[in-house]
């Protein structure tokens, strides 16, 4: 089954499943990805978390059944609410206006209707990737980890290893130049995943308190940005995720691998002062 099929199944599901209290686990089982695995999927293609695109969906039915005549009590129930004020809560949030003024005849909502997704075809724009086989290597360096639906939480993290001088003494201590990010996912039943910055390691490397990490081999999909004069780190990082899970993923015949260590960003230097990124995917093929 290809990715897309996937993806809409999924929403199928959300749609049959909108007033129980969905999980990304149980979304994910309509699907052949983990639950890490899908998450991420859906967060780049999508460009929202799932958790957040089915809060959008019920708040939105809720809109329309406000209208119809429900009581605020019962569609905070439905929805998963714990009481009237946390819906309402929400509720404004969304629209913008309280759950009685929705009531009223003429009262503007914000609706979210369901995805839908498709091959999306840009036409203009070049897309530099190939494919790599890589034997196992090591990642040495400062680990997080983040919740299934903290992706976006990412580049705080980047922000702050920069401010608190970590990256320098990363830098310093295993000798390294260019960047590296690996994000790593081990156990499914654990809703959450490590994103370790650091460098590629060797024999010599000095690993004393920071974290290793063992990365499988694996084949790779390999999408690098234009040169570009200036390096504050991860500004090419989404748009090449976005390019990799929108347009290239959909209609390569590659999938994404059930691997330990799901993917890699890349921060080079060119040797003519000039900088590019990577994104890199473990996939397969078929």
């Amino acid at each position: 089954m290809d990715l897309l099929t996937q993806l809409n199944n999924a929403i199928a599901y959300i749609e049959k499943h909108i007033a129980d209290d969905l999980l990304l686990h149980d979304v994910s089982k309509v699907t052949t990805y983990s639950s890490f695995h899908f998450g991420r999927l859906f967060y780049y293609i999508a460009d929202i978390p799932l958790a957040e695109y089915i809060r959008r969906r019920k708040l939105s039915l809720a809109a329309i059944e406000l209208q119809d005549g429900h009581k605020v009590i019962d569609l905070a129930m439905k929805y998963g609410y714990d009481s009237a004020d946390s819906f309402t809560r929400a509720f404004i949030k969304q629209h913008g206006i309280t759950p009685s003024t929705a009531r009223k005849q003429g009262a503007v909502l914000v609706n979210f209707p369901p995805i839908t997704f498709q091959i999306k075809i840009e036409g203009v724009q070049g897309m530099n990737w190939r494919i790599e086989n890589k034997e196992a290597f090591k990642v040495v360096g400062i680990e997080r980890r983040f919740g299934n639906e903290e992706t976006d939480l990412i580049s705080g993290f980047w922000q702050e290893l920069f401010e608190n001088g970590s990256v320098e003494r990363l830098k310093t201590q295993t000798g390294g130049t260019n960047l590296i990010a690996a994000c790593s996912h081990i156990d499914d039943k654990k809703n959450d995943f490590s994103y370790l910055v650091g460098m590629i390691a060797d024999e010599y490397t000095k690993a004393d308190g920071f974290t290793t990490l063992a990365a499988p081999a694996s084949v790779w999909a390999v999408f690098r940005s234009e040169e570009f004069d200036e390096n504050p780190y991860g500004s090419e990082i989404p748009k090449l995720f976005k390019s990799a899970y929108q347009e290239w993923l959909p209609s390569s015949g590659y999938h994404k691998a059930e691997s330990e260590v799901y993917d890699m960003e890349f921060c080079n230097t060119t040797g003519n002062g000039k900088f590019y990124e990577e994104v890199w995917l473990s996939v397969v093929k078929g």
